[in-house]
């Protein structure tokens, strides 16, 4: 019987409870721990877990690690760090540092012999693979995408606000935006012309309210180039009607070869729980990254450099039968 892959979990939020179901849903995997800051016991499944200042020693007892820190303050230390003791797999998803972030991690990764796949998760990632394949297959077309439900990164971004005590952030696209892409129409969409954001926070007693909102709405790579909404609820409502954390959204790919003749891509996403489907890719990744360094590869990866083959428990006879 094959060796199973080792797990390491590094963070217990969403993505990382999400990440641990996904794990033991996978036969070819083993859990080994989970590790975080904070001091948690147990895990109801027996998941130990550990003060995430002890990970180095697990070094050689981990064969992957999936890091499920936020990107807006986790991420950006923890990447590096920990793609010098192992392999990683992160959904990094500001996308405009992801290049800063990618070289970063490959420093890291490279000078250890590590390999570590970055910003794999389900945009950046999955959807990553969608525009790709549109503009390889019509490499004249105008590829857009829309978002639609709550975004963890730009909620955690909110959460890092003084005076925030809760806050969940849902993206909206542009109902006559999408209706003109399916349409065929090729238009000139800026950030604010696909999407608008909604906000929904609970603030600190005596919180200055203005101010939150301001440092909401001009915050750059998140808010600035969107009209915004920040609407100020109590705790009970929060509770009550915004824990749950649906996503999703449209990739299209869109080209008139010849005039009144089109073609469009077009790839769907739907999403009950962001987190869970998020950490469901992490680990996928986690098994093609555990056999690319089995070859000998190091270094920083994204999904577009992973063989889809390397995501499957199944051997590739098996995939020919089952998808060709």
């Amino acid at each position: 019987m094959n060796k199973k892959i080792s797990i390491g979990i590094v963070g217990y939020g969403n993505l990382g409870k999400g990440a641990e179901k996904a794990v033991l849903q996978n036969l070819d995997m083993e859990l080994i721990a989970i590790f975080s800051r904070r001091a948690l016991k147990d895990t109801q499944n027996g998941v130990p877990v550990v003060n995430i200042a002890k990970i180095a020693e697990y070094q050689g007892k981990v064969d992957v690690m999936l890091l499920c820190g936020g990107s807006a303050t986790d991420l950006g230390k923890q990447g590096p760090e920990i793609a010098g003791m192992f392999n990683t797999v992160d959904s990094f998803d500001t996308h405009e540092k992801i290049t800063e972030y990618y070289q970063s991690v490959d420093e890291a990764a490279r000078r250890s012999g590590n390999l570590a796949a970055v910003s794999v998760g389900w945009d950046p990632g999955l959807f990553s693979l969608y525009r790709g394949l549109g503009s390889l297959v019509l490499p004249q077309g105008t590829t857009y995408t829309f978002w639609k439900g709550v975004s963890l990164g730009h909620s955690n971004a909110i959460c890092q606000i003084e005076g925030v005590k809760y806050a969940i952030q849902y993206t909206i696209p542009r109902k006559e935006s999408i209706h003109a892409v399916r349409d065929g129409g090729t238009p000139a969409l800026h950030a604010g012309d696909a999407h608008w954001r909604d906000c929904y926070v609970v603030a600190d007693e005596g919180a200055d309210l203005a101010r939150i909102e301001q440092q909401i709405k001009t915050m750059p790579n998140y808010f600035a180039e969107y009209e915004t909404k920040v609407h100020f609820i109590s705790e009970e409502d929060f509770h009550a009607k915004h824990m749950e954390m649906p996503h999703g959204g449209l990739v299209f790919c869109s080209y008139e070869p010849s005039p009144g003749e089109k073609n469009i891509i077009e790839f769907s996403l739907k999403l009950d729980k962001n987190p869970e489907f998020t950490a469901f890719v992490l680990t996928a990744c986690a098994r093609a990254v555990f056999r690319m360094a089995m070859k000998g590869e190091v270094g920083a990866i994204t999904i577009l450099d992973i063989p889809l083959g390397h995501l499957s428990a199944e051997e590739p006879a098996e995939l020919r039968k089952r998808l060709l």
